[in-house]
């Protein structure tokens, strides 16, 4: 089997690339929210996300009651899947109170073998050996990250790890949970539908969840323009990564946007060196080539794919219109059958009337 390069380059891979590093550089603008906002004291993580829900439901809401549609999915699938999706924020958040930021990135790849094996055994989802190829050059690029940062001296042991890695791995396996379930309700359902069911009950799950472990932490806060601008930014940037995440799940699947969030600790390292004027490892940007290059060989393939897709589809119209032919042409032979089978009766009937009327007219001449 050779090796061609316009196999890799196609529309559907250049644009599942672009749209998944603009989602990892939101991933990224939101971690440096939250590290402003722990810097100042506020430790909110799921009040930080109530805004975005509270988005998405106005904007997504009010485009589904424009259009007047009713559900395509059962509502309570939404509902659990906002229990998920909310769980797993504050789950891998909290996570960071009690492990090193280096294990909180090496257990959150946790999430990708999930989601293969997630969409392998629910969405019967194929995985050719390029793509799992592409998996493991990703992860060995995040683990040369991990070992830079050990390279560094960049690495805290954490209040309690065994605690922190338990809720990363939680927090992951969740993560997982809600990719994939967004996959299947994205391609069985519709995008503005499930954006607004899980803005709404995300919101009100939130709020429960606020009302009960952080309503002291809120009343706390000194709001000043200090506060409210990472604030509100870190909730843009979720929005903007909730609403664009559906489209790369349709583009490309769930085990796609994965490894293209694995990028997200790269741009930051950028943004450390060009904003805040910081020293680097060297090792970091071979993570990056290698994480770059996994990505290119998992999305690579897609136009051979998608050429046994369309041979898959021109064989079933075919085979539909053979159907249609052979439907057609016996309700003809149907049809011709029925109309001779009347013509028939009515030559029968004409002749018996004939007759009836000569014996009528034999009779009055005698």
């Amino acid at each position: 089997m050779g090796f061609s390069l316009k196999e890799f380059w196609t529309k559907k891979t250049l644009v599942g690339l672009v749209l998944g590093q603009f989602l990892s550089l939101l991933i990224t603008s939101t971690g440096f929210s939250s590290s402003e906002l722990a810097k100042k004291g506020i430790d909110a993580p799921t009040s930080q996300s109530f805004l975005n829900y509270v988005l998405l439901a106005i904007v997504y809401g009010s485009m589904m009651l424009y259009r007047r549609q009713t559900l395509k999915a059962k509502w309570y699938y939404y509902v659990i899947l906002a229990v998920v999706d909310v769980e797993a924020n504050f789950l891998v958040v909290k996570a960071y109170q009690y492990t090193s930021i280096t294990s909180v990135m090496l257990l959150d790849c946790w999430s990708i073998p999930s989601v293969m094996l997630l969409t392998w055994l629910f969405l019967s989802t194929k995985y050719r050996f390029k793509k799992i190829a592409g998996v493991f050059v990703c992860v060995a690029g995040l683990v040369m990250v991990v070992f830079s940062d050990v390279h560094a001296g960049d690495r805290t042991a954490g209040s309690n790890p065994r605690k922190g890695d338990a809720l990363v791995l939680a927090g992951a396996t969740l993560y997982a949970v809600s990719n994939v379930s967004e996959e299947y309700l994205v391609k069985n359902a519709d995008r503005v539908e499930l954006m607004s069911m899980l803005g709404l009950f995300g919101a009100i799950i939130s709020a429960i969840q606020i009302s009960i472990l952080e309503r002291n932490e809120l009343k706390s806060i000194h709001w000043s323009a200090g506060a409210a601008v990472p604030f509100v930014g870190f909730s843009l940037a979720m929005f903007l990564f909730y609403s664009f995440v559906p489209i790369l799940l349709k583009i490309s699947g769930s085990t796609m946007l994965n490894l293209s969030l694995l990028t997200s600790d790269m741009w930051a390292v950028f943004i450390r060196i060009f904003a805040y004027h910081e020293k680097v490892d060297w090792m970091y940007f071979v993570a990056f080539a290698a994480v770059a290059v996994g990505l290119v060989i998992y999305s690579g393939g897609d136009k051979e794919d998608d050429q046994k897709r369309a041979d898959v589809a021109d064989e079933n119209v075919e085979r539909s219109k053979r159907f249609d032919e052979e439907a057609c042409s016996i309700s003809q032979e149907r049809n011709s059958g029925t109309k001779a089978e009347f013509i028939r009766k009515n030559e029968i009937t004409s002749g018996s009337n004939s007759a009836g009327k000569n014996q009528c007219s034999t009779e009055t001449a005698l």
